[in-house]
C-alpha cells in the first residue's frame, strides 16, 4: 500500500509539472468526426436529450455558438469535448474590455470546466470577410484579451482560443495552389495568425462544397461535391490531384497559409455540410444529396488521412448541423442542415441512431476510427516517469 501511495503522488505531482511547465498544448478535437449543436429552434430536444443523443451516436467533439448556461449544466460529466462561443455581438466589447474578457471567461469556463469538458472558445463566427468592418478590427483585440484571461485563469493550457473563417477571406481558391488572403483581409489576418501561432491554434474553416456547387453548377461536377467517383481535379502547378471539392478548399487554404507564411499552421474544418430541403432554385438541396454527402464525408474522415497537399496532417471536421433549426434566416436551405429533424429522428441514414428509438434505428455502418482517443506524447511521458519511479519504489 504504502508504495501504491508513493506511485499515485508520483503520477499527480509529475502531471502537474507537465502543465505547469507547458509541456501539455491545448488540444480542442480528439478524432476525426464533429457536430455543430446549433439551436436557432423552438421545437428542438433539450439538452439533455442531446447528451444521451450525441452519446449514442458516439460523437464526442461538439461546438456550439454562445455559451448558454443550460447546455453547460446539461454536458456536465458527459465526457463529451465542448467548444464554446462568444457571439459576434460581444466582440467589440471584449476587445476594448480586458475586465469584461476576464469576466466571461470566468463566468463561462472556469465556472463550469471542473466538471464540463471544456476544450475551447471560438471567438465570433465569420467575422473577417464580412460587412462590418469595426468589428472585423476588433476581433484581434477580443481574440487577444480572451486568451489573456485565460492565461491569467490558468487555463490557457487545457482551452483553446480560435475563430471561423468562411471562403471570402480567400481571393481566389482555384485552382487551390493558387489560393491567397484576400486584400481586403489581409492586414487583420496576419495579426491573427501571428497570435494563432502563439497560442499554438489552428485555422478554422467552414467549407461547403454545396454553396460552390450552387454558385456554379454549369462548372462544378456534382459528384466531385459530393465524393463519389469522378475524374477529379488536377492542380497544374503542384501536380496534385483532387477527388473531391472539400480536400480542394482545405488546401486551398494551405496555400493561403503558406503565402502568407505560415506553413505549419494545421486547418481544422469547423462547419461543412449539405442542405436536405431548398428553395425553388436550389435543386440541389435534396436529402438523396444531403444524405450521399454526409454518408461518404463519415466514411472520408474514418480513414484518418490528410488531404494530398498535406498529407500527413489528418482531417478533421465538424459536421454542420445536428438538427433542422426552423427559426434561422435566409432561404429554406438554411433551416434544413441538420443530421437529425426536431423530433430527434434521423433526417436520413448515414448510420446513427434516432433518439427516442433504442432498437427500431440501429446503426448499420462500422467506423472504428470514430472516438479514437489522441493520446499527446507529453502523457506518455508522464505515464513512463511514473511506471519508473514506481518500479524503484517497489524495489526499495
Amino acid at each position: 500500500m504504502k508504495n501504491l501511495r508513493s506511485f499515485g503522488r508520483c503520477f499527480v505531482l509529475l502531471l502537474v509539472l507537465f502543465v505547469h511547465k507547458g509541456y501539455v498544448t491545448a488540444k480542442a478535437f480528439t478524432g476525426t468526426y464533429g457536430i455543430n449543436y446549433g439551436r436557432i429552434a423552438n421545437n428542438i430536444p433539450t439538452p439533455n436529450e442531446v447528451v444521451t443523443l450525441l452519446k449514442a451516436a458516439k460523437i464526442k467533439n461538439v461546438r456550439i455558438y454562445d455559451a448558454d448556461h443550460t447546455v453547460l449544466e446539461a454536458f456536465r460529466g458527459s465526457g463529451l469535448d465542448l467548444v464554446i462561443g462568444l457571439p459576434n455581438e460581444f466582440v467589440k466589447d471584449m476587445s476594448s474590455n480586458a475586465d469584461h474578457a476576464l469576466t466571461w471567461v470566468t463566468d463561462n469556463v472556469k465556472a463550469y470546466i471542473s466538471n464540463t469538458h471544456i476544450v475551447g472558445i471560438a471567438v465570433g463566427n465569420e467575422v473577417l470577410g464580412g460587412s462590418d468592418l469595426d468589428l472585423q478590427n476588433a476581433l484581434y483585440g477580443a481574440v487577444k484579451n480572451i486568451y489573456n484571461a485565460t492565461q491569467k485563469l490558468q487555463l490557457d493550457k487545457v482551452v483553446q482560443i480560435t475563430t471561423a473563417h468562411s471562403q471570402a477571406v480567400f481571393a481566389n481558391s482555384y485552382p487551390p495552389s493558387s489560393c491567397v488572403f484576400n486584400e481586403d483581409v489581409a492586414q487583420n489576418m496576419k495579426k491573427l495568425l501571428d497570435l494563432f501561432t502563439q497560442m499554438g491554434s489552428p485555422f478554422c474553416l467552414n467549407a461547403y462544397p454545396f454553396l460552390a456547387y450552387m454558385d456554379n453548377p454549369d462548372q462544378i461536377d456534382i459528384n466531385y461535391a459530393l465524393f463519389n467517383p469522378t475524374d477529379g481535379v488536377d492542380d497544374e502547378k503542384t501536380n496534385l490531384h483532387y477527388d473531391n471539392m472539400l480536400d480542394a478548399q482545405i488546401d486551398a487554404a494551405y496555400a493561403a497559409l503558406e503565402d502568407a507564411g505560415f506553413g505549419k499552421m494545421e486547418v481544422i474544418v469547423t462547419e461543412t455540410g449539405w442542405a436536405s430541403d431548398g428553395d425553388e432554385n436550389e435543386g440541389a438541396a435534396t436529402p438523396e444529396n444531403a444524405r450521399t454527402y454526409n454518408y461518404n464525408l463519415r466514411k472520408r474522415l474514418a480513414k484518418r488521412k490528410g488531404t494530398p497537399r498535406r498529407p500527413k496532417s489528418m482531417l478533421k471536421a465538424y459536421i454542420f448541423a445536428l438538427f433542422n433549426e426552423n427559426s434561422k434566416p435566409g432561404p429554406t436551405s438554411e433551416r434544413n442542415f441538420g443530421l437529425y429533424k426536431p423530433d430527434g429522428t434521423i433526417a436520413y441514414d448515414i448510420g446513427f441512431p434516432a433518439l427516442k428509438s433504442s432498437s427500431s434505428v440501429s446503426s448499420r455502418l462500422s467506423f472504428k476510427g470514430f472516438g479514437a482517443q489522441t493520446w499527446h506524447w507529453s502523457y506518455i511521458l508522464v505515464l513512463t516517469a511514473c511506471a519508473s519511479s514506481s518500479f524503484l519504489f517497489l524495489r526499495s
